[in-house]
């Protein structure tokens, strides 16, 4: 009983235990970011559509995007928190389905190199409506993104987003986006 107490304990050690690192890849030696996104709507439907672009349906909605984001290890990822402001704006054809919100996320980057970093997020958003598309205000973002450091205070970033309740309710076709983001270290 007593070795494995001490087993538990290194386990636990081992798994808890902080990353050091000298920097991270969102943000060097930089402790806050602000990154601002737009995209282009590629549809309702599934999480597929983050990877697939073959099956994208533009669809008439500009999503704008604010981000803060401090640094952060994720299962000893380099990995940023987010505090996300965000409206799509939704015209002709998709009138009624703009939509503001709020939500927390966390991204973690899996690979990066020389200044480059590929990754994916996720996070809850609280929307101030229901439509059509989407049957509840409580929403979750799933996230893809590459993006590049340039210059010491600088990163842009190409990436897909998909926003949808998981089938907590009847109506959960999802939006579904891509765009750019452009952002400020500091």
């Amino acid at each position: 009983m007593q070795s494995m107490k001490k087993i538990s304990v290194f386990l636990l050690a081992i798994l808890t235990a902080p990353a050091v690192a000298d920097s991270n890849i969102f943000f060097g030696e930089k402790i806050n970011a602000i990154t601002l996104y737009g995209a282009q709507s590629t549809g309702s439907g599934s999480l597929l559509k983050l990877i697939q672009p073959g099956i994208w349906d533009f669809n008439p909605q500009t999503f704008l995007m604010a981000q803060y984001s401090q640094p952060m290890k994720f299962f000893r990822l380099d990995s940023r928190l987010n505090l996300n402001i965000g409206q799509n704006i939704a015209y002709n054809s998709s009138k009624g389905l703009s939509f503001f919100g709020m939500g927390i996320s966390i991204d973690s980057a899996l690979f990066q190199y020389d200044g480059w970093y590929f990754g994916i997020g996720i996070g809850p958003f609280m929307r101030d409506n229901m439509d059509r598309w989407v049957e509840s205000r409580l929403v979750f973002e799933e996230k893809v993104f590459i993006g590049k450091n340039f210059a010491d205070n600088w990163h842009f970033e190409i990436f897909t987003v998909h926003f949808s309740n998981g089938n907590f309710t009847d109506k959960n076709k999802g939006f579904n986006f891509a765009g750019i983001g452009l952002g400020y270290k500091f």
